[in-house]
């Protein structure tokens, strides 16, 4: 198909769609630090800018994508909803597609729009295709099943053409994690929470966030099999999204280093997209029975559902499409990590103690003994 990714970010939708076969024929990223990176690795795509400036979409496109922000809608963001300044960007892709006529399109955005104001954005995307005459399906997909990050997603795809329900939801695999131990595999956490929140993860690691508005990173811990706690390196972190290494260097020439976590952060992993990709170039055949409920006017919004031109339905279906065989984490890290400070380690063993977070037995200890290692190390860089 040919292209046309809105907030097209680093381009981790784009890169995704075009291993699968596809092309990008333009992108429309307004952040300089991003379009820089476009530039670079998408020399031969025009970069449009300011989506609210785009009036039309070249008349070849057959997919829009929009990896519309996500800051109004996340957990960790400010919740506005889906009216707030960043989030209801999304109007303009209803605008485009009115100008244009594009008969697929494709978004992605944090699993927390399901439930945040009781769903209204749902409400809202699925109202607004449906006035247009597009059939939709959508799912929360989890990167596990391609990496070791935890990552949660919805992916939401309309079509005037076919049946999404043929694309996103005929695959599912049965998750294989490996069994683990302290002493063998590492495990991953937010070292900025501890009472509460993403938590922890076994063999992989939590949500890679975007870190500040001031570019000042976020990235996560890991507890390695040796007791040492590192935050990884950023080009780890770009790995971890299905990036090559150093995909996001070139934003350095117009910003903080720390900037690039918030274009890994929110960047959509590399190989989500290239599985539906590979599934719009060879549609399945959806199985009604994996329908559920019928969703009338106000239900909770399931994890993953489709519209049939009449009615809005449950599915049944994981976050898993596949299960690819992978490193564990402390082998698929390639680049030495930060060790993590003595200030930030303390503060977080200070919140874990009194936390209601479940913690592998051995887990606060193993801190507690990287914490001692670093008070007797001061010279160790920190990882603040």
């Amino acid at each position: 198909m040919k292209i046309v990714g809105l907030f097209a970010g680093v381009g981790g939708l784009e890169l995704g769609l075009a291993r699968a076969g596809h092309e990008c024929v333009m992108v429309s990223e307004n952040w300089p630090l991003a379009a820089r990176v476009l530039a670079t690795h998408f020399s031969e795509t025009p970069n449009v800018g300011d989506v609210a400036a785009l009036r039309a979409l070249p008349g070849e496109t057959e997919l829009v994508t929009a990896g519309f922000p996500c800051q109004d809608l996340s957990q960790a963001g400010r919740t506005q909803g889906i009216g707030g300044r960043k989030s209801s960007l999304v109007s303009h892709v209803f605008r485009l597609l009115d100008a244009t006529r594009a008969p697929h399109a494709l978004l992605e955005n944090v699993s927390f729009m399901l439930s945040l104001d009781r769903g209204l954005a749902m409400a809202r995307l699925v109202s607004a295709f449906e006035e247009r005459g597009y059939l939709w399906a959508y799912r929360v997909v989890n990167t596990l099943a391609f990496l070791p990050q935890r990552r949660e997603r919805v992916l939401f795809l309309a079509s005037r053409l076919a049946d999404p329900s043929d694309i996103l939801l005929v695959d599912e695999a049965t998750p294989r994690p490996r069994a683990t131990a302290l002493a063998t595999h590492a495990h991953g956490f937010y070292w900025t929470e501890g009472v509460r929140g993403l938590g922890w993860g076994q063999d992989c690691v939590p949500t890679l966030k975007n870190g500040s508005t001031l570019g000042i990173a976020s990235p996560p811990a890991i507890l390695l099999p040796s007791g040492e706690v590192v935050t990884p390196d950023i080009r780890d972190a770009e790995r971890l999204q299905g990036f090559p290494a150093d995909w996001t260097a070139p934003a350095e020439a117009l910003g903080r280093p720390g900037w690039r976590w918030s274009l890994v952060g929110n960047a959509v992993s590399t190989p989500v997209a290239e599985w539906v990709g590979g599934r719009l170039e060879a549609p399945g055949r959806y199985d009604p029975a994996r329908d559920g409920a019928v969703l009338e006017e106000g239900a909770r919004w399931p994890r993953a559902a489709r519209y049939d031109g009449e009615r809005r339905i449950g599915v049944e279906i994981s976050a898993f499409p596949v299960w690819r065989e992978r490193e564990p984490l402390h082998l698929f890290l390639k680049h030495e990590g930060k060790p993590l400070s003595e200030r930030a380690s303390a503060g977080f063993l200070a919140r874990a103690m009194r936390a209601k977070l479940r913690f592998e037995p051995g887990f606060r200890e193993a801190v507690a003994a990287h914490l001692e290692a670093m008070r007797v190390r001061p010279g160790l860089a920190a990882a603040q």
